[in-house]
């Protein structure tokens, strides 16, 4: 087909990586005005300085760019406000590429009427962020196993203890939250470890590469007295708001190490706190949380037990190009008529 697809750019990025989603997909427009963008401050940086301000009249020149979008590369400013001005204000609107995996819960913050959302396709970066994602995750694992705040406890204290036996992963259960491209990254990993990992699917699915079993997320109850370790990678949604609570906690194996690199109002912060503070949960290694940034006066911030990662797992040099290359190859896809990867299911948002 010889149908172009005018972008624009409502995100920070480099012009090299402009340039390669043209090369990539030649009937991408993509339309860049960068000094109305603000400046990166590192490497995938969405939502750039924050310190930017537009004048009145770049304000208004940049809305008549994103108005007369057939496709929008990223979400303008980050802000769920804005792009409900955007999808409301331009009807040839087809379709908007998120920055972030979970951009649903963006495309839900912004109210949009059905019939925008039935206009508007909406994709995520899913995919983009798992290998860093599955790292961190094996990270915290360790960390639990490992028994990192008896270590630093010791150390602080210049005392040299006696032997003691840490866990190993090899002999260990691993209970794997949501069994998507982060979740299926971080199985194979915990897989090179001996590790007898179990997954969580809403849907009868064959056991994916590195999974041992599959249950279904209602059989939780049931199983995680089972597992020393849990990583949650589900999006927020309804569904998943506060699935791990005080309930399940009062179920689980003493000590249990505690992984979120999905969001963070999976997890109750109240019941995640006690359990933490009675050692039902050994160590928790937070990337997210359910506020962000986590308020200063959170007692996560304090408990020895506890890593806080400020939502930065993600972060990699390599992430622009990766997202560009996938923007690329789903221009193709929806020029060529066939499904684009990473849709945003716009009634569960994810």
């Amino acid at each position: 087909m010889n149908e172009r697809l005018r972008t624009v750019l409502a995100t920070p990025l480099d012009e090299e990586l402009c340039r390669l989603v043209e090369q990539l997909e030649p009937r991408v427009e993509l339309i860049r005005d960068h000094s109305l963008l603000p400046p990166m401050r590192y490497p995938a940086d969405h939502a750039g300085d924050p310190s930017f301000r537009r004048t009145p009249t770049q304000q208004s020149l940049f809305e008549k760019l994103l108005d007369s979008a057939d496709a929008l590369y990223g979400i303008p400013g980050e802000e769920a406000e804005a792009l409900h001005r955007t999808v409301i204000a331009n009807p040839r609107l087809r379709w908007v590429q998120t920055m972030a995996a979970g951009g649903g819960a963006m495309v839900r913050a912004a109210g949009l009427p059905a019939h925008c959302l039935n206009q508007v396709v909406f994709t995520t970066s899913a995919g983009v962020h798992g290998a860093p994602l599955a790292e961190f995750a094996v990270f915290g694992l360790l960390l639990g196993a490992k028994g990192l705040p008896r270590l630093q406890h010791d150390q602080r204290r210049h005392e040299w203890a006696d032997r003691w036996f840490m866990g190993q992963l090899r002999s260990q259960s691993i209970l794997i939250l949501g069994l998507g491209g982060i979740g299926a990254q971080v199985a194979r990993r915990l897989s090179a470890f001996g590790c007898h990992v179990i997954g969580t699917s809403r849907r009868p699915i064959e056991p994916p590469q590195g999974v041992d079993e599959v249950v279904h997320p209602d059989d939780l109850p049931s199983i995680i007295a089972r597992v020393h370790g849990l990583v949650v990678a589900l999006p927020g949604t309804d569904a998943t708001q506060g699935m791990i609570g005080a309930e399940l906690l009062a179920r689980v194996r003493p000590g249990l190490t505690i992984v979120n690199v999905g969001r963070g109002t999976v997890i109750d912060e109240a019941a995640l706190t006690a359990a933490l503070r009675d050692g039902r949960v050994g160590y928790a290694a937070l990337d997210v949380t359910a506020v962000e940034p986590l308020p200063n006066n959170s007692p996560l911030w304090d408990l020895p037990n506890v890593l806080i990662s400020p939502h930065t797992a993600t972060a990699d040099t390599r992430e622009d190009r990766a997202i560009a290359e996938l923007f690329a190859a789903n221009a193709t896809r929806l020029l060529d008529g066939l499904p684009m990867r990473n849709q945003v299911d716009t009634v569960e948002f994810y």
